[in-house]
C-alpha cells in the first residue's frame, strides 16, 4: 500500500513539472502572440498597403532613436516629430552612421508608446525588419513607411491617444556569412 501511494505522488510530481515545463514552454509564443493581437506592449502591426480609410482628426508621431550599450553605431531620427491624419501613411527616416574602421551589422527592435496605440500603429515597410550591416564610415538614411489605423478613434482606451512616439533601439549583431570577408581590412594590394 505505501509503494502505491508513493507512485502516485511520483506521478503526479512528475505530471505537474510536465505540465509547469510545457505551460513556461509556451509562454514566449503566447505572449508574442498576445502583443501582435492586442498591441499590449507597445507591439505594433504590419501591413501590405494604407489604410482605405483617411480621417480629418490629427496625430502627432514622434520619434526616438538609441543604440544599445557597446553598440558603436551612431543612430537617430531625421525628424522628431510629425503630425498626419489618422490613416494617413507617413514616411520618416532615421539616420545611421558607423564611426569604427570594421563592417558592424545590427539589428533593431521597437516599441510604441503609449502602449494602448501599439495594435493601432502599423508598419507597411521598415529598415527594422532585416538585418543592417555598415561599412567603416558608412551613414546611411534607413526609411520606415506606417499609418496610425483608424480604429483608434474606435476604441475605448486609445482614442483619446494625441501623441504617439515610435522608439528604435539597434543592437550589434553577429556579421553573416556572406559579409564575412567584407570584414577584413584591405591591405591595399590587388
Amino acid at each position: 500500500m505505501k509503494l502505491e501511494g508513493k507512485n502516485r505522488t511520483l506521478a503526479q510530481t512528475v505530471g505537474v513539472v510536465l505540465v509547469m515545463g510545457a505551460l513556461a514552454w509556451a509562454s514566449v509564443p503566447f505572449y508574442n502572440w498576445f502583443c501582435a493581437v492586442t498591441g499590449f506592449g507597445g507591439v505594433t502591426g504590419v501591413s501590405e498597403a494604407g489604410s482605405d480609410e483617411i480621417l480629418d482628426q490629427m496625430i502627432t508621431i514622434r520619434f526616438d532613436g538609441n543604440v544599445e550599450r557597446g553598440m558603436p553605431w551612431h543612430f537617430k531620427p531625421m525628424v522628431r516629430e510629425m503630425e498626419l491624419r489618422i490613416g494617413e501613411t507617413g514616411l520618416a527616416f532615421y539616420e545611421a552612421s558607423n564611426p569604427t574602421d570594421r563592417v558592424i551589422a545590427g539589428t533593431a527592435s521597437f516599441n510604441v508608446t503609449p502602449y494602448e496605440a501599439g495594435g493601432f500603429f502599423t508598419k507597411i515597410d521598415c529598415f527594422c525588419f532585416e538585418l543592417q550591416v555598415l561599412q567603416p564610415g558608412e551613414t546611411v538614411q534607413m526609411p520606415v513607411t506606417f499609418y496610425v489605423d483608424p480604429e483608434i478613434t474606435r476604441d475605448r482606451d486609445a482614442k483619446f491617444v494625441n501623441y504617439i512616439t515610435l522608439s528604435y533601439t539597434f543592437h550589434e549583431t553577429d556579421l553573416p556569412e556572406e559579409f564575412a570577408n567584407l570584414a577584413t581590412p584591405s591591405d591595399g594590394s590587388n
